[in-house]
């Protein structure tokens, strides 16, 4: 990142890469959220963005990685020029990606930490790579998304083992989105009704997730009945800890018929 101050440090220059996770046309300017890769998640005006032939259209657009010139005035941001580095045209070609993508955008806005920026834009970037060159299921990404982005933000949830006896697994394994842990068949005997029964094969895929090193995080399959049950367990987990549901994600699920 670089820095540079104005007359009398009343105004801070800054160079940084970033992807727009929001861009609220206002006329002929943009209200950005973005997530920056040394500044976490900002809000950013850019003056005349919405015309034709202002040099800002293109590379801020929603889900942009771009690289920015910022000024930074009194607490607030604004752009003073961008060059984009990727746009991800290929999801605004399937309206069913990109407003999947959408949802990881608002995701990410919801639970990014400045500290770890750069591992949250590494997931969010890799993530939408899969997504738009089709090389992964959109329904397997999206849990992906969901366990990894809670587990960087502090919501990772303790897949060891039975909570009660420590037993490593079972023929099925209950997991309780409010402690976000495991029974084993005999402790969960009276907890029935606290979470969701899960089978290994999906136990194993969200072991896998939240504890693999990042370099790994897209090598695990899963498909079938196994997949759709780690979705609605990842989504359960999520939204039990955010205590909402996400517009984009609302969004998305009338598109998918998800």
């Amino acid at each position: 990142m670089g820095l540079s101050a104005g007359s009398g440090f009343s105004k801070m220059k800054i160079k940084t890469d970033a992807i727009v996770l929001r861009d609220n046309k206002l006329e002929s300017d943009r209200a950005l959220t973005l997530l920056s890769r040394e500044l976490g998640v900002i809000t950013a005006y850019a003056g005349g963005a919405n015309r034709i032939r202002s040099g800002l259209a293109g590379p801020t657009e929603l889900l942009c990685y771009s690289g920015f010139v910022l000024f930074k005035h009194r607490g607030r941001y604004s752009v003073n020029s961008a060059d984009a580095i990727r746009t991800f045209f290929g999801l605004r070609e399937d309206v069913e990606k990109l407003a999947l993508a959408s949802y990881f955008a608002q995701l990410s806005g919801e639970l990014c930490d400045r500290h770890g920026a750069p591992a949250y834009l590494r997931l969010l970037l890799n993530t939408l790579h899969f997504l738009e060159k089709g090389k992964r299921s959109p329904l397997l990404l999206k849990p992906i998304f969901e366990l990894r982005i809670l587990t960087m933000s502090g919501y990772m949830p303790n897949l060891v083992a039975c909570r009660e006896c420590a037993a490593y697994e079972a023929d099925t394994m209950l997991f309780s989105p409010k402690s976000g842990g495991l029974l084993c068949p005999q402790c969960s005997t009276g907890h029935e009704n606290e979470g969701t029964p899960i089978p290994p094969g999906v136990l194993a895929a969200m072991r896998h997730i939240i504890y693999c090193g990042p370099e790994k995080l897209f090598s695990y399959g899963i498909a079938g009945g196994g997949l759709a049950l780690l979705g609605r367990v990842a989504e359960n987990y999520l939204q039990y800890q955010l205590e909402k549901t996400l517009p984009t994600l609302e969004f998305w699920r009338a598109l998918s018929g998800a």
